[in-house]
């Protein structure tokens, strides 16, 4: 009786990893992917230029588009050139998405290595059974 209960209780764990294989096969198509990475978000900004006399003192700010990124624990912010925002925007997208599927891989990594002691303990017998 308890043989039998093994043998389902490993069956599915063995389903399961199979489960988890995929999965990771599915993150890792992102991960391998060949499109360039851009860190950071991008977003518009609104701003006073300093100057007396211009209109962004009587309330018409400046708009632009800026790049902005975290490194070694100070923020930066760069102005983004019209034409490229669109592409940087794509690209700082693509590096979220990078960043979501590697979380997603230690995930399942550690899921398979729970799976796979499991497995272990199961098919393990004591030393002189036989």
């Amino acid at each position: 009786m308890q043989d039998r209960q093994q043998h389902r209780k490993l069956s599915r764990l063995r389903q399961e990893l199979l489960e988890v294989l995929e999965r990771l096969r599915k993150t890792l198509e992102v991960v391998l992917a060949r499109s360039p990475l851009v860190k950071g978000s991008v977003y518009q900004i609104a701003r006073r230029c300093g100057t007396p006399n211009c209109r962004c003192t009587r309330g018409q700010l400046h708009r632009n588009f800026v790049l902005t990124w975290s490194e070694q624990g100070r923020h930066r912010m760069r102005s983004l050139p019209p034409p490229r925002v669109a592409e940087i925007r794509q690209k700082s997208k693509e590096y979220a998405r990078f960043r979501r599927a590697r979380t997603e891989v230690a995930v399942l990594y550690n899921r398979m290595l729970a799976l796979l002691d499991q497995i272990q303990e199961l098919r393990r017998e004591a030393p002189g059974d036989e």
